[in-house]
């Protein structure tokens, strides 16, 4: 497929800031209860369907990877930029993380029992979501189980700097209902969502999204 303008600039941006942006995120994850919550239903629902294989879709530096790991997924991290994925393997070496489009994976049908997608559909224009669904709910065997994190809005915003570099990134802020209505229209079924309040270092609300792929699981 013909790569859209915005992956090209997407895949630049967090080239350029790749280590910065993991040194950021160091110890993150503690301060924030209601997320490790989601993340912790999230791994306890798929291995309550006899576990097997996951991916986090735009794992960035692999911190979210590795704590899914850490609650006994087996769980691989994917991620648009290659300096991210070199720095996941840096620093998590026993995991595997590969570049891919979560336009367009390279991965069987029907082949993982649960998707992450941790602030990974912020910087795909609405047009392109349905796509990405669609590849959520392809790559997904029948009872396996997705998880969207998002900024709660609805919104376009334009980051020309961050994390000390000059970048080029649009942040896309979605309704939980445009989530749902996303995931409905590929043929999954909600679980659950929680909507939370901003921490101090955040702009806004912060959303996370549960939905099962029918079928036996």
């Amino acid at each position: 497929m013909i790569e859209p303008d915005f992956v090209r600039t997407t895949r630049a941006s967090y080239d350029t800031v790749a280590v910065n942006y993991a040194e950021l995120l160091d110890g993150q994850l503690q301060n924030k209860p209601f997320d490790r919550a989601m993340l912790t239903a999230f791994a306890d629902v798929v291995k309550a369907a006899d576990g097997g294989p996951v991916a986090e879709l735009g794992c960035g530096p692999g911190l979210i990877t590795a704590h899914l790991h850490s609650l006994g997924l087996a769980i691989r991290g994917i991620d648009l930029s290659p300096k991210m994925v070199a720095v996941a393997r840096q620093r998590h070496p026993e995991l595997q993380f590969d570049e891919g489009s979560m336009l367009d994976l390279d991965l069987p049908d029907e082949s993982l029992r649960g998707v992450l997608a941790w602030y990974s559909i912020i910087h795909t224009p609405p047009e392109q979501l349905p796509v990405m669904f669609a590849e959520f709910h392809r790559v997904l065997a029948p009872g396996g189980h997705l998880m969207i994190a998002f900024k709660v809005g609805d919104e376009l915003r334009h980051l020309a700097q961050g994390y000390g570099h000059e970048i080029s990134l649009d942040v896309y802020w979605l309704s939980p209902d445009r989530v749902a209505e996303l995931a409905s229209h590929t043929g999954m079924v909600e679980v659950g969502r929680l909507v939370r309040r901003a921490d101090p270092d955040e702009k806004g609300p912060q959303g996370f999204f549960l939905a099962r792929k029918p079928g036996k699981a």
